[in-house]
């Protein structure tokens, strides 16, 4: 976009608009802490543990934002951004530091961590929403698209890159250096937030909407009514199916990578995870003016291959690879559904059945993670590891043999109607 077009709708061009720096710097950082915290605090759930029934419970902690973004989103709106931005961020600074000192003192358990993980949780799950009401008050409406797709590359970028990282400090410096390193990411982040200039919103909008909690309520009610009998119903709860096994995957990781070789393997399986994400994200674009029901068959249907073959194969670097594969699937998947989720429902209820999918698919993330702790104690890691490759298998099979998904057509030429989405629905 040109800086003529930028300033016509009262804002700077996008890199040279000093908020936006401030934020995506503060994203950045922030972001690279939350790689490290994550794989930091289930590596030494492990270590001191040696328990899959345990790490399963820390990484369903961790992934408690995903399932609260639904929640959290009304919350944020109705509060002041930048008080909300720079409190999360410093409060985690400073709860994360616990776990350094106690162990400088000897006192570093489970327990500890199992009690600062939820807290950590709630306040990560306060950003996502955050950014999605801060962008259109510090860019221009013609720099949106482009706003969010720099700060999406980056957070892509940095759960593949300081996963994988993550693992390698862990073996050079220890857990304890990892979060101290992870206290000072936040606070980089609460000084770059400080120092925007958030302009706030109408003091009437809130009296118009009325209460927080009528006015989410009936969102979520619209929400609900617009996607009942559609054909999102199944698609969401087979998607709910695939996220269980992905939760038993996460929980279990930690001990497949000590399985095969320490913490640098467990830090190459997620950046492998996170490489193969952002490959497909890349190549979905090119598979738009295919069926849309069978693209998602065809490649659930041979991520679950590549994710048994990694299972398998005799060489470590072998899994490795064949594991991020496997993922190029849910890279694909995110990006096509997202694209017809911008097709198919109108504008001014987009985010909140956005809201609605994602969170009731992925409820099944942190209980996935509960159930892989307990199976992988039962079976092994390494067994149950491969199991969990059923979950793509069960999606691919689920669109190859159901005509209604089978039969959806390309995003280039999608009509409402062939997602039972009916004109008079509310908008």
């Amino acid at each position: 976009m040109s800086a003529t077009a930028a300033q016509a709708d009262g804002q700077p061009p996008l890199w040279r608009n000093s908020d936006f720096l401030r934020f995506f710097a503060g994203r950045f950082v922030t972001n690279a802490g939350d790689s490290l915290y994550s794989i930091a605090t289930m590596w030494l759930v492990h270590d001191l543990s040696g328990s899959t029934v345990l790490t399963g419970v820390a990484s369903a902690l961790l992934l408690l934002p995903y399932v609260l973004q639904i929640i959290a989103g009304p919350v944020v709106d109705r509060l002041p951004l930048k008080p909300v931005l720079v409190t999360a961020q410093v409060s985690q600074a400073v709860i994360i530091l616990t776990l350094p000192l106690a162990a400088y003192v000897g006192q570093l358990s489970v327990t500890l961590i199992f009690l600062t993980v939820p807290v950590l949780s709630l306040l990560a799950t306060l950003l996502a929403p955050a950014q999605s009401s801060l962008l259109p008050r510090i860019v221009a409406d013609s720099q949106l698209s482009k706003g969010n797709s720099a700060l999406k590359t980056i957070t892509i970028g940095l759960d593949m890159i300081f996963d994988a990282l993550g693992g390698l400090l862990i073996a050079a410096v220890g857990t304890t250096a990892l979060f101290v390193l992870d206290s000072a990411t936040f606070a980089v982040a609460a000084v770059l937030f400080a120092g925007m200039g958030i302009p706030s919103v109408d003091p009437d909008r809130d009296n118009a909407a009325g209460s927080a909690l009528g006015t989410y309520l009936a969102d979520l009610r619209e929400g609900t009514a617009i996607l009942r009998g559609t054909v999102f119903v199944p698609m969401i709860a087979i998607a709910a199916v695939a996220n269980f096994a992905m939760g038993v995957t996460l929980a279990i990781l930690p001990a497949v990578g000590d399985q095969l070789g320490g913490p640098v393997i467990y830090g190459l399986l997620l950046g492998a995870l996170g490489i193969g994400r952002l490959f497909g994200s890349v190549v979905a674009p090119t598979l738009e003016r295919l069926p849309y029901g069978k693209v998602l068959a065809v490649t659930y249907l041979g991520g679950a291959v590549l994710w048994a073959g990694a299972v398998v194969v005799p060489s470590t670097p072998a899994t490795v690879c064949l594991f991020g594969l496997a993922h190029a699937t849910a890279g694909i998947d995110s990006v096509l559904t997202a694209t017809l989720n911008q097709k198919v429902f109108p504008a001014d209820v987009l985010g909140r059945v956005s809201a609605i999918k994602g969170t009731a698919s992925m409820v099944t993330l942190p209980v996935g993670s509960l159930a892989g702790g307990f199976i992988a104690a039962t079976l092994g890691p390494l067994a149950t590891f491969g199991l969990a490759a059923a979950g793509f298998g069960f999606m691919g099979l689920c669109f190859a043999t159901r005509a209604s998904l089978r039969g959806l057509p390309p995003l280039t030429d999608v009509d409402p109607a062939a997602f039972a989405i009916r004109p008079d629905q509310p908008e």
